[in-house]
């Protein structure tokens, strides 16, 4: 039996975090119907918040890491879905019939640096962590356009 699942990517800047949340996301919520991947233009490594308030979702994202998309090799995939600005203007060109689609989301980090608080941070986190979810929720439905 074929696997029919829709292989999708999940772009950033430096997939630290909302392209890892995004991933984590679409394998807790959309395993029967998506085969998730992250990477990122830079690499940054793993964003201990993100990890952090994944795990308080009930979404272990720990074992993932933070890639570039060349480590993904010759890895084709059906959709790659920008969430950073960033991404978007530097995404490279996919072969094939890969359709690529900009779904952006704020940056947790940058929007960190500006709180006085951990509650305040660790709010800006919960936050995005929620309305990835909520986008992932749609999917793969709302990649068709």
């Amino acid at each position: 039996m074929s696997d029919t699942r829709v292989r999708i990517l999940f772009l950033c800047t430096g997939n630290s975090c909302r392209s890892q949340m995004a991933e984590g996301w679409a394998r807790a919520l959309k395993s029967t119907e998506l085969e998730p991947f992250s990477a990122g233009i830079e690499k940054h490594g793993l964003n201990p918040y993100a990890v952090r308030v994944m795990t308080e979702a009930g979404v272990d994202i720990s074992a993932q890491h933070s890639k570039l998309l060349r480590e993904l090799g010759n890895a084709s995939f059906d959709y790659v879905v920008t969430v950073c600005g960033h991404a978007h203007e530097s995404c490279p060109a996919f072969a094939g019939q890969t359709q690529v689609l900009h779904v952006g989301f704020d940056d947790p980090p940058t929007l960190a640096r500006e709180c006085r608080t951990e509650a305040e941070k660790l709010a800006v986190y919960r936050r995005v962590r929620d309305e990835i979810k909520e986008y992932v929720q749609t999917l793969p439905g709302a990649l068709i356009e």
